[in-house]
């Protein structure tokens, strides 16, 4: 699979020797899926798909449809441009089976040089590793163009709003007050990129080019942040106390149910547990991470977890979260529970950031 900023470089290329029969888009993050999804609509349009067929893969779904797509002329002779949406991201059996047959019709097609007179893309969810592995997923890459639509994880959001900043030839003041303000946006917008992308659009408009202030920044970007409980647990296997507590906060205003996040962290606690007892039997770490199937930005945070956390540091928080599973089901910490269950604060919700200290 190619990621986005290669795709943009095949659709360059694209844009003078015309487009492949087969495209795969697969991501979760909408503004970038939309951006990528405008460019390529964009080139095909250029080389005479101007006829557009949109196919919502759903219950009852005729896989015929799919098949029939390439084959089937226009009724005005237009070259095609055929989107099929996948939202659940797994297409069943019958899915699986005729989207191999098509891809072993758009092979034969592309080994015979046939001219390309419809392009069809498939939009997937993002893809975990299993159906990667997939047969119907293997066929869609080797038949077609797979590109993989990764989120923008917050070590680089400030240099993502720095690079949209410049496209509107705006930039932040040099040195630290520029990155200062970059971090604070960063803050204001994580989790949203819609609103980001709409905040950086609205300093173009209220500001000239050129230079922004931290003080122009501040005074016009919103706070439209959006968290999720697994970037919570990805906080808090990095030891960003900052962050975590804003999460928590967040989540809480938002009214996201305590119970989920709590199960949440629970799990992340549980298993980091295992691979520290593990780790210390001399167990080797990369094997475990691939037995517990962790992948993608785990891969990374999870040893750095696991070096800064002691066995003595995760049983504490596995007390910790023990405790707060009570409290939220509107269970009292009896007393004699420990030093550690004693000095739980009566809202669970301040017990969260109690628990976020210990992963620093």
């Amino acid at each position: 699979m190619l990621k986005a900023d290669a795709f943009e470089a095949h659709l360059a290329q694209a844009k003078k020797n015309g487009p492949e029969p087969l495209y795969v888009l697969t991501g979760d993050e909408p503004l970038l899926v939309m951006e990528l999804q405008d460019q390529l609509r964009a080139m095909v349009v250029a080389h005479g798909h101007t006829e557009r067929e949109v196919m919502v893969y759903e219950k009852g779904f005729d896989w015929s449809a799919l098949m029939n797509a390439g084959q089937t002329m226009s009724l005005f002779g237009d070259k095609r441009y055929v989107e099929l949406r996948i939202p659940t991201g797994k297409p069943g059996r019958d899915g699986a089976d005729a989207i191999k047959q098509f891809c072993s019709q758009v092979a034969a097609q592309k080994k015979a040089k046939e001219p390309v007179d419809t392009v069809t893309c498939l939009f997937l969810p993002r893809v975990d590793f299993q159906t990667q592995k997939s047969a119907w997923f293997t066929a869609l890459d080797e038949a077609g163009t797979a590109v993989r639509i990764d989120p923008i994880e917050r070590g680089y959001l400030p240099g993502w709003i720095a690079q949209r900043l410049k496209r509107q030839k705006q930039q932040v003041e040099a040195g630290e007050p520029g990155q200062r303000a970059l971090q604070f946006m960063a803050n204001q917008v994580e989790g949203n990129l819609i609103a980001a992308h709409q905040e950086i659009q609205k300093l173009g408009l209220l500001y000239p080019e050129g230079d922004l202030t931290e003080e122009n920044i501040r005074d016009a970007v919103l706070n439209v942040a959006r968290y999720d409980v697994f970037q919570l647990t990805e906080s808090l296997l990095a030891g960003d106390l900052a962050r975590f507590n804003r999460m928590v906060d967040g989540l809480q205003g938002e009214g996201e149910a305590l119970v989920l996040i709590l199960w949440t962290v629970t799990e992340e606690v549980r298993l980091l547990n295992r691979l520290r007892q593990a780790v210390d039997r001399g167990d080797n770490l990369q094997m475990l991470m691939k037995v517990n199937r962790i992948w993608g930005n785990k891969e990374k945070l999870i040893p750095q977890a696991l070096q800064r956390l002691s066995a003595d540091r995760l049983t504490k928080a596995l007390m910790v979260v023990s405790g707060l599973d009570k409290q939220s089901k509107g269970l009292q910490i009896q007393k004699g529970s420990g030093p550690i269950l004693e000095k739980l604060p009566g809202d669970p919700w301040d017990g969260l950031r109690m628990l976020g200290r210990l992963f620093v």
